[in-house]
């Protein structure tokens, strides 16, 4: 099987325009059968392998990102650049935007064993200049040229596959266009990835979730819903209503119950409806009728909010492979903030050993379905832990059939230690045997950070030595550098030998940084 032989496989813009949905899913599932010999084939030193990345954020947001934000959340993507460790692979790797030059050479020199400008001169960075707030596969698609552009930098369509942030038809017209599998999840499946549909899956397979009713559409629904859930559970004193395609807790609603009539009383629905008109949305910048209309638009569910003494948030990353085997990748324990403690932050990793094995176990059953009906590639089930006198008890809230906030930080761990988490001990190993562990924030934010550009950041981390040191394999990587001076935000990984050796570098390094920015003001000489 060569290149010439498979350039068929690719579907130019002007015939894909005429193919319906049936004939694309046929297309698409005559490439996806080739993934199983492109994945025996990684990692075998040919000179002709190659990876595309595409990191498209094709998810529904109520309000659209700016070019800047969703520059640096394609830019989280970047620590695939450390696959160019393997001598041979060649990189595609697309962006709306131009990453700056110095951004890119932050991380090849990051490369263990790898002369940067080596691995360099196998990467191709393909911008589309559009900072529309689109996302990037849709721009791809209608940029034919382009499209051709990077089928033509392919070496060899059997030994090449796509990599996505999440899937959808989109990126499913993209791999059809290249002619190369993809290694993500059937487009097909996304429904699983719902609110609703992991609600389902979850009661299919006896995970334990929190009560609550899915596949709503509008708030006479959901005021519905919760009087069947207070005639259940009296004693309920929230929940928290989900847009069914929201992620980072964006789309999430906090709805207070507290002083409502008892269940069943006259006036309960209407006093229900009262509550869900003051209901606080996690996004601050989403409005309430923009919300309600997305409610209505795609649905979403209503769910008890779990309560306790002692209440935390982690998650198990797992991905499905093509010969059918489920790995357990990590588990982390979630940072979450907002207006009521429902948005993603950060992470530690690995989570707590106290817990980490139950929740693991109940992944497992998700991961060994999910693999029945034919997904690929990874996903994270996050889940509530509440502590219940010695122990803990967990709840399944969500799937993500997509790469996620953990997946750079775990990542970038792993391809500069080369370490494996072990889920029987709960620890992550290096090759030697040595711990290791990290803090990570993909809101590291301050208004003073504004007057930082990324040249600053990293006259500051040479200075200071933030850099990661490869001879102990501790340290600093920062991440989502092109926001740093338009949003004064910017995302780190702490990486240590202990827990807290990761949080003291994750503190110290937020210190440094902050007072450098701060400094910078001080210091500034005045015009004239």
């Amino acid at each position: 099987m060569n290149r010439h032989v498979l350039a068929s496989d690719a579907v130019q813009h002007d015939v894909l325009s005429t193919l319906s949905e049936e004939d694309r899913y046929r297309r698409f599932d005559d490439l996806q059968s080739r993934m199983g010999e492109v994945w025996d084939a990684w990692n075998l030193n040919y000179d002709d392998e190659s990876v595309v990345v595409v990191p498209s954020i094709t998810l529904d947001r109520a309000v659209a990102a700016s070019g800047t934000m969703t520059q640096a959340m394609e830019e989280r993507f970047l620590f695939m650049l450390m696959l160019l460790r393997q001598p041979r692979l060649r990189m595609i790797y697309v962006t709306s935007l131009p990453i700056a030059a110095e951004i890119v050479e932050y991380y090849l020199a990051l490369l263990p064993g790898v002369i940067p400008s080596h691995a360099k001169s196998r990467l191709t960075m393909v911008s589309l200049n559009d900072a529309s707030p689109r996302s990037l596969s849709e721009k791809l698609l209608d940029r034919p040229r382009v499209m051709a552009r990077i089928a033509a930098a392919i070496p060899n369509r059997a030994r090449s596959h796509l990599m996505p942030y999440n899937t959808t038809e989109l990126e499913r017209d993209v791999a059809l266009s290249l002619g190369i599998p993809m290694y993500a999840a059937d487009p097909r499946l996304a429904v699983l990835g719902s609110k609703t549909g992991c609600r389902r899956l979850f009661a299919e397979l006896g995970v334990p979730h929190p009560l609550g009713v899915e596949d709503l559409h509008s708030l006479d629904e959901v005021a519905a819903a919760i009087v069947t859930m207070r005639a259940q559970r009296p004693t309920m004193r929230s929940v928290i209503v989900k847009l069914n395609e929201g992620v980072s807790g964006a789309g999430n609603a906090l709805v207070r119950l507290i002083d409502l009539p008892e269940p069943g009383a006259p006036g309960e629905r209407d006093a229900v409806l009262d509550r869900l008109a003051q209901m606080e949305l996690e996004d601050e910048n989403t409005p309430y009728d923009v919300y309600v209309a997305k409610f209505a638009e795609n649905g979403g569910i209503v769910e008890e909010r779990i309560e306790g003494d002692e209440l935390l948030s982690p998650s198990v990353q797992l991905r499905t492979l093509p010969n059918g085997e489920v790995e357990l990748l990590s588990t982390h324990d979630q940072l979450l903030g907002g207006a009521s403690g429902q948005k993603y932050l950060g992470c530690v990793f690995p989570a707590s050993r106290e817990y980490a094995v139950a929740i693991t176990e109940q992944a497992a059953v998700i991961g060994r379905r999910l693999t029945q009906l034919g997904a690929l590639g990874r996903f994270a089930v996050d889940f509530v832990v509440v502590r219940d006198g010695a122990g803990w008890t967990p709840y399944a809230i969500e799937l993500n059939l997509r790469k996620g906030g953990t997946t750079h930080p775990f990542l970038t761990l792993q391809y500069l230690t080369d370490g494996r988490y072990d889920p029987a001990t709960a620890l992550f190993l290096t090759p030697t045997g040595r711990e290791k562990h990290l803090v990570a924030t993909d809101h590291l934010e301050s208004e003073l950070l504004r007057g930082l550009v990324p040249l600053d950041l990293f006259d500051i981390v040479a200075r200071h030595g933030l850099h990661f040191d490869q001879s102990r394999q501790t340290g600093i990587v920062f991440h989502m550098i092109s926001c740093l001076t338009e949003h004064g935000r910017v995302g780190m990984t702490a990486v240590g030998d202990s827990p807290e050796e990761a949080e003291r570098r994750y503190h110290d390094a937020e210190r440094v940084l902050l007072d450098e920015a701060r400094a910078s003001f001080e210091e500034a000489p005045l015009p004239g």
